[in-house]
């Protein structure tokens, strides 16, 4: 399994102004808007990316980070190696992804997905 991607994820009451903020200010663009949730993304000469989101999809609390993998069993075989159960998924959502949640260590809220 690969780690294709970690991406930090603010939480928002209202997205959508938020995303506002953020491509006035730097200049970012918006990639995706589902209404829950924000993806902005620098110019296509720059991979960064930030999500904005009032929940986690789906009715789920919000994830502090997100970390896309190339293979989401790989990556829940691991986690119940280590002695971690997903608390939500895994599961198919509407938007395309695969995915699980999962707490660290610390307590902290991992979105595991994979892209479908």
């Amino acid at each position: 399994m690969q780690v294709t991607r970690i991406v930090p994820n603010l939480p928002a009451p209202d997205p959508a102004a938020l995303a506002a903020f953020y491509r006035n200010v730097f200049g970012l663009e918006t990639e995706h808007d589902l209404g829950w949730i924000v993806f902005l993304t620098a110019p296509p000469d720059r991979p960064q990316r930030l999500q904005l989101a009032s929940e986690g999809g789906s009715g789920t609390p919000l994830p502090a980070i997100s970390i896309g993998v190339d293979d989401l069993d790989e990556a829940l075989a691991r986690a119940r190696a280590a002695g971690i159960e997903p608390e939500y998924g895994p599961v198919e959502e509407l938007w395309g992804v695969r995915r699980f949640h999962l707490r660290d260590p610390a307590g902290n809220l991992v979105n595991v997905v994979m892209h479908n």
